[in-house]
């Protein structure tokens, strides 16, 4: 814990608003994340780096935390952040990013980073839906889900990023939901202390593009719905498909030691160079 008190004033940028519409859940993901950091005893985010690429999720970083970081392109968030903790293995390199960025256009990176080990932290944001370019069908939006470009529900089973993280290859992969905010805390304490490639995904409300397609009346209607049909990966295991049809799985699905990608760079190098 640092030893000053909390103050998200000593992490994000003065004069500047967040632009997020009312009620996003994004204002609580990025409040509970700057907590996590300043828990573990970061007065400021001198020793971190941050990424991002296009969409809702992509703005919490740049341009509002005080802080190193870079917007990319859309999708291409991923392979900028291992250049970057490549060169600058001293950080913690953060990616950002919203499930259409990370797992949509971007999902070839997600899977080869994970793959990789990479020793990133990657948080996704996923509100279900495209929500800053109209409220389109998105990888992770739910079954039977009415859009803009679904008017009659969508006909395809939503991604689950993290267990694919997971089976990819990640150290870490964990998922909780807005409404379980004292769990997603100790979730990125735990991903900050950890290396190798560490994803989170947190589902988040988006009453604007989605709640209101979705049938939502308000946020507390829709924060209800993550609690209610939120089980543990405990209690996946035992359930069928079907039971699992709409329900949010939510805990660690993975956690390990692997040879990361940086270690394993440096090891062939020094390799190479005691038998050249």
């Amino acid at each position: 814990m640092s030893e000053k008190a909390f103050s998200p004033s000593n992490y994000l940028r003065p004069g500047l608003r967040f632009p997020f519409c009312p009620g996003c859940g994004l204002y609580t993901l990025s409040d509970t994340f700057i907590r996590a950091v300043h828990e573990l005893g970061y007065d400021d985010f001198k020793k971190f780096c941050f990424v991002s690429g296009i969409g809702c999720s992509s703005w919490i970083p740049s341009p509002y935390y005080l802080a190193d970081s870079i917007h990319t392109l859309h999708g291409r968030s991923i392979p900028v952040a291992t250049s970057i903790k490549l060169l600058r293995s001293d950080l913690h390199v953060v990616v950002f990013g919203g499930d259409g960025d990370i797992v949509g256009i971007g999902i070839g990176h997600f899977v080869h980073a994970a793959r990789r080990n990479t020793d990133i932290i990657v948080i996704m944001g996923n509100n279900m839906i495209y929500g800053m370019t109209g409220g389109q069908v998105a990888p992770t939006t739910p079954l039977k889900t009415r859009t803009t470009t679904t008017p009659y529900g969508s006909f395809e089973h939503p991604l689950d990023a993290a267990k694919l993280a997971a089976v990819a290859g990640a150290n870490y992969s964990a998922k909780w939901t807005t409404a379980h905010q004292k769990e997603l805390k100790e979730c990125f304490k735990k991903a900050l202390q950890m290396d190798g490639f560490r994803f989170v995904e947190v589902v988040t409300q988006c009453p604007t593009a989605y709640g209101r397609r979705a049938g939502f009346k308000d946020i507390r209607e829709m924060l209800e719905w993550f609690r209610n049909n939120a089980v543990t990966v405990a209690e996946a295991e035992r359930m069928s498909d079907k039971e699992l049809e709409g329900k949010i799985v939510v805990g660690e699905f993975i956690q390990r030691r692997r040879l990361t990608l940086v270690e394993g760079i440096y090891a062939i190098l020094k390799g190479g160079t005691e038998n050249a």
